[in-house]
């Protein structure tokens, strides 16, 4: 059965940062619950680690159900594929947690044999350590091979986690959207907002401040829910270390763009 993930959830590759620790990001892990954004994503590289030690410490204080996703990091001095299943023990350490929902090969830049990875990843399916095996920053012909090789561990790639943006719409001419289109897998888009640096295109920026002010809508969430009608199979995971911003970046799931909207920004993006 495929991992079915929310469409909208929140990025933490900031929290654990200095001033960003449990203290201060449990309220804002909450307000993700709250507001149906449940999707946590993390990496064992964000913060060395620190990351998944908060997402670990807001589990036990709200134990409300959340998808986690983490990933193993092929760094070039891992020279053998048994630096996997001890990042992954470490991972499930540093989340105090015995199972993660969803985790992938970060990057497939690496000495190691990616089948090999893969077929590690299934022994931990097995194992009931990991819920579903994805990966990250994969082309279009990477993607496709990985889910050969889990498919004949009878397992399916359950998700790509990609560039994806108005500003970066490279998943869409290198093959990458399409790939997920056939694989019937999400499309999990990081950087969605540029890290809250929404300019640079004047007429992108134009289009977007039209229907923003049209709607009342802060421009943020104009571009969250640009990507949102793309695709269905597409997941966004804006940043958020505070909960105005949280909630803010949520509040995208309440409303759609109309097909004349979603028409001039696309446009004025490409």
């Amino acid at each position: 059965m495929k991992l079915q993930l929310p469409r909208l959830g929140v990025g933490t590759n900031k929290w654990g940062a200095a001033g960003k620790g449990a203290d201060t990001i449990a309220p804002v892990f909450s307000a993700a619950i709250d507001a149906g954004a449940g999707l946590i994503d993390t990496a064992e590289m964000y913060q060395s680690g620190r990351s998944e030690q908060v997402i670990g410490e807001c589990m036990r204080r709200d134990s409300r159900p959340v998808v986690v996703v983490s990933k193993f990091t092929p760094w070039p001095w891992r020279l053998s594929p048994k630096t996997l299943p001890k990042a992954l023990d470490a991972s499930l350490a540093r989340l105090g947690t015995k199972k993660i929902d969803l985790y992938m090969i970060h990057f497939p830049f690496t000495l190691l044999d990616i089948p090999t990875l893969l077929e590690l990843l299934a022994e931990a399916v097995r194992a009931g350590k990991i819920g579903a095996v994805g990966v990250s920053n994969f082309d279009a012909r990477r993607t496709h091979d990985a889910a050969k090789t889990l498919e004949r561990h009878g397992l399916p790639l359950a998700a790509n986690e990609v560039h994806y943006s108005l500003w970066h719409r490279k998943p869409e001419k290198n093959g990458v959207l399409e790939a997920c289109r056939a694989l019937d897998i999400p499309l999990i888009a990081y950087y969605p907002l540029r890290s809250g640096k929404l300019s640079g295109n004047a007429s992108l920026d134009g289009a977007l401040a039209r229907v923003a002010g049209a709607r009342g809508k802060p421009v943020a969430q104009v571009a969250i829910n640009w990507l949102l009608k793309r695709d269905p199979r597409v997941v966004v995971i804006p940043g958020a270390t505070s909960v105005g911003h949280l909630r803010e970046n949520a509040a995208a799931l309440e409303w759609t763009l109309t097909d004349e909207e979603f028409a001039a920004i696309d446009r004025a993006s490409a």
